[in-house]
């Protein structure tokens, strides 16, 4: 599963969600100021903007796991 994502600053990683019918840049406004203290990361979630769009997988669990694995690819 391929996730875009885009990421700000240095620190401990703070993942930020969007919701419904939106994408990363719906944390635009938020990113300079919790960079300054956080490594911030904002993934496009499954079938969003630039991230994959599989046929299936869109349960909470799939979802989660797709997250999880981002946590872990980035340390």
């Amino acid at each position: 599963m391929q996730l875009h994502y885009v990421t700000q600053g240095n620190g401990k990683l703070l993942i930020l969600l969007h919701g419904l019918f939106e994408f990363w840049y719906s944390w635009r406004h938020q990113l300079p100021y919790l960079s300054q203290r956080f490594k911030v990361v904002v993934p496009d979630l499954r079938g969003y903007n630039d991230s994959e769009k599989p046929r299936h997988g869109y349960d909470l669990d799939t979802l989660s796991a797709d997250i999880y694995a981002l946590i872990h690819t980035l340390g």
